[in-house]
């Protein structure tokens, strides 16, 4: 008798989650074909007294992490990006069945994957969702980060639940 995979067992695949990196991934991208089209580097459009809309270039990580480095970054950050997704796809393969795990790596691949095209097309991340409060601004992001961080949330959240069931 064949053995049967987590996935298999709860009768979840590995597409619905795929499916969700898909379309995380192409609102990311649209977002930011809009930004490009319509914006110049450095401009701005005030949305509230809290938020604005920019064009913003970040050729480093998390809150411009190596962004002022010559260049190398680029490539280092692409081949993270790429070995994360296919860690991840990985991952989603094997546990596909774990429906809060899978989620969180789906929000994680579409967003990783939607920053590895901007990285490998223009060399630089566009970020374009600008807060800010008193003069003081957060660091400029966009729909993949924001994947990314929701993927890593829930991720913590999966991993306190099995803990406490434990």
């Amino acid at each position: 008798m064949a053995r049967r995979s987590a996935s298999s067992a709860s009768g979840t695949g590995v597409w619905p989650w795929l499916g969700l990196a898909a379309i995380i991934l192409i609102i990311d991208q649209f977002t930011k074909t809009l930004i490009l089209g319509y914006y110049q580097y450095g401009g701005v459009t005030e949305i509230t007294s809290f938020f604005n809309i920019v064009r913003a270039h970040n050729t480093g990580a998390a809150f411009s992490f190596l962004a002022d480095a010559a260049g190398w970054q680029r490539w280092m950050f692409t081949g993270i990006g790429v070995v994360a997704a296919v860690f991840i796809f990985w991952m989603l393969r094997k546990h596909a069945g774990q429906k809060l795990f899978s989620f969180a790596m789906a929000c994680i691949l579409g967003g990783a994957i939607g920053n590895v095209i901007d990285r490998m097309m223009h060399g630089y991340v566009v970020d374009f969702l600008d807060f800010h409060l008193g003069g003081k601004h957060f660091p400029a992001f966009n729909v993949a980060d924001s994947a990314i961080t929701i993927g890593a949330v829930c991720l913590v959240l999966d991993e306190l639940r099995r803990v406490r069931k434990s």
